[in-house]
């Protein structure tokens, strides 16, 4: 697919690629301009090679704290990832239970989200799937944990169970143990109007606003006494939170006015000898 695209570039003004490092070679030889978000951890050593050669290849981080792995790379903005706003409706009246929606992984760590809802004494949702990879840690360490009372594990839902699972929900429990790139589930729960407890790594503390959509806890103690006191949050301040951040009108937006400054780039490759095109790029 890669090679097609660029087999047909002159009918594009640009690329925006999706896969990473994979599309790296191409955009590399191509004229026409790319420009690649990247989605996944950028901090991989075996990856690293490859972004020393291509240094120079026009880059999107997911969030800051992703861009921050890798200083030295072009990186032209942080875009935040969207959700159209009809997708998911506010639910202003908070449930009884905590949700944890996702891949039931030791980065993930569904045994801590466990954990806390059995000592804060509140019911526990497990909406996740189990990847082959992780089979064997879902065996070891998981499964045992599901025989707790209050524990449901209902297996991998649709995107249209979303809306039930999480708008239910008195709180969505993130608390991963890895530099998460983003984190899409809390702007998920987010639209819903439900706040979100997590643990402060990655894009956590760029994607809550603590005390406002969530709050952000180091330790169990903190996250249990986080899930008591999930209620006193505005559920409705949760939804505003997701309509003036994390919309996919706000994300296009933005990816739009980034295909326009590369685009006059290619177009007037020194922007000084051209003031009218530096006066559209601001």
């Amino acid at each position: 697919m890669l090679s097609e695209v660029y087999d047909r570039s002159d009918e594009f003004d640009i690329v925006h690629s999706h896969l990473e490092h994979l599309g790296f070679p191409f955009a590399h030889l191509a004229r026409i301009p790319t420009i690649s978000t990247m989605h996944g951890r950028v901090d991989l050593e075996d990856l690293k090679p490859i972004y020393h050669r291509y240094d120079d290849l026009p880059l999107v981080s997911i969030s800051q704290a992703q861009s921050d792995l890798l200083p030295n790379m072009n990186w032209m903005d942080t875009i935040y990832h969207g959700l159209p706003c009809a997708s998911l409706y506010l639910n202003p009246n908070p449930g009884k239970y905590l949700a944890f929606l996702g891949r039931l992984s030791p980065e993930k760590s569904p045994e801590i989200a466990i954990e806390v809802a059995q000592r804060a004494g509140i019911p526990l949702k497990i909406a996740a799937k189990v990847d082959r990879s992780n089979e064997s840690y879902f065996n070891a360490v998981i499964k045992p944990l599901l025989a707790y009372a209050d524990v449901e594990y209902v297996g991998e839902i649709s995107e249209l169970q979303k809306q039930e699972f999480l708008g239910n929900a008195l709180a969505l429990i993130f608390p991963i143990d890895w530099p998460e790139p983003f984190g899409l589930v809390m702007i998920e729960a987010l639209a819903c109007g439900t706040p979100v407890i997590a643990r402060p790594f990655g894009s956590v503390p760029e994607v809550l606003r603590e005390g406002v959509s969530g709050f952000i806890e180091s330790d169990v103690d903190g996250l249990v006494s986080a899930a008591k006191h999930a209620s006193s949050l505005s559920r409705r301040a949760c939804r505003e939170e997701f309509e003036a951040r994390f919309t996919a009108e706000i994300m296009a937006t933005r990816y739009e006015t980034l295909y326009y400054r590369l685009i006059e780039r290619r177009i007037s490759p020194d922007p000084l000898a051209n003031p009218a095109l530096v006066s559209a790029a601001k």
